[in-house]
């Protein structure tokens, strides 16, 4: 049987603002991208993610960004590779409270049925794109990484685009990485996604977002933006909380895969 990850992201409170239907998009996906304070949420809306992960069987994910709140993480940064470090290294560790504040209270519920703490990484917005390409940022992203692993003695996959420089610098340092696509995001013809900025970059069409999100799937292809065809073998799909009607669009996305055969459960 074919199977796939569906993913979100979610605990995106932003200036007081929820950017998402957490509730709703929790009983929907199968992995949740958590915001670490940087460009959204606080440890209130972290811990909020963390319980709802953990009611509603869902894989908890970091989803660190630059330190960039007013842009929301989606404006080019040029940090030092030791300052991205230690604040990608910062959001983890955050989020990771925030699994501890849930279980310290929790007594009397079994380890088993806890939160295990954070299953993967996905970097959020520009910081995502940027090391698709840069390998010093990647690089400082991956170290991260490890370094939160063997604090916390586990390996931690990275989620992202295959064929990148942040496969190429995961896979070297002994890192699982996970593919995805987006069923909501227009894609170039080299496999990137087209910039937020463009005009076609973000997918509101369900009808278009539920046909590619099956063919991304079953037949692995995509056409880009500019109608030539692309291969890919995502491990997981992407639908993202902040688009129009997204609690739309991931329950059709899930149906039209259900009834395609595919069965939806996270890699982690």
């Amino acid at each position: 049987m074919v199977r796939i990850d569906l993913n979100s992201d979610l605990g995106e409170v932003w200036r007081g603002t929820p950017m998402a239907d957490d509730a709703a998009m929790f009983s929907l996906v199968t992995s949740a991208n958590v915001a670490c304070g940087f460009h959204a949420g606080d440890a209130t809306s972290m811990l909020t993610a963390v319980r709802r992960a953990s009611a509603s069987g869902v894989a908890l994910g970091a989803h660190p960004s630059y330190r960039d709140e007013s842009g929301f993480g989606r404006r080019e940064q040029d940090p030092p590779a030791a300052v991205l470090q230690a604040d990608v290294l910062e959001q983890l560790e955050a989020l990771q409270s925030a699994v501890d504040a849930d279980v310290a209270d929790g007594p009397g519920v079994p380890t088993a049925e806890r939160p295990r703490g954070i299953a993967y990484v996905k970097p959020h917005g520009a910081l995502y794109n940027r090391i698709v390409h840069d390998r010093a940022q990647a690089s400082a992203v991956v170290r991260a990484v490890v370094g939160f692993g063997e604090r916390h003695g586990h390996t931690v996959p990275v989620l992202g685009l295959a064929g990148t420089v942040i496969e190429e610098e995961a896979l070297a340092a002994g890192l699982p990485f996970v593919s995805e696509a987006f069923v909501d995001r227009a894609y170039r013809a080299d496999g990137t996604l087209v910039p937020r900025g463009d005009s076609g970059a973000v997918i509101t069409d369900h009808s278009i977002a539920v046909e590619r999100a099956v063919a991304m799937v079953v037949d692995h292809r995509v056409t880009a933006i500019d109608g030539s065809p692309l291969l890919l073998v995502p491990a997981s799909l992407c639908v993202h909380g902040d688009t129009p009607g997204s609690v739309e669009l991931a329950r059709a996305v899930r149906a039209a895969l259900l009834a395609a055969g595919v069965e939806l459960v996270a890699p982690w």
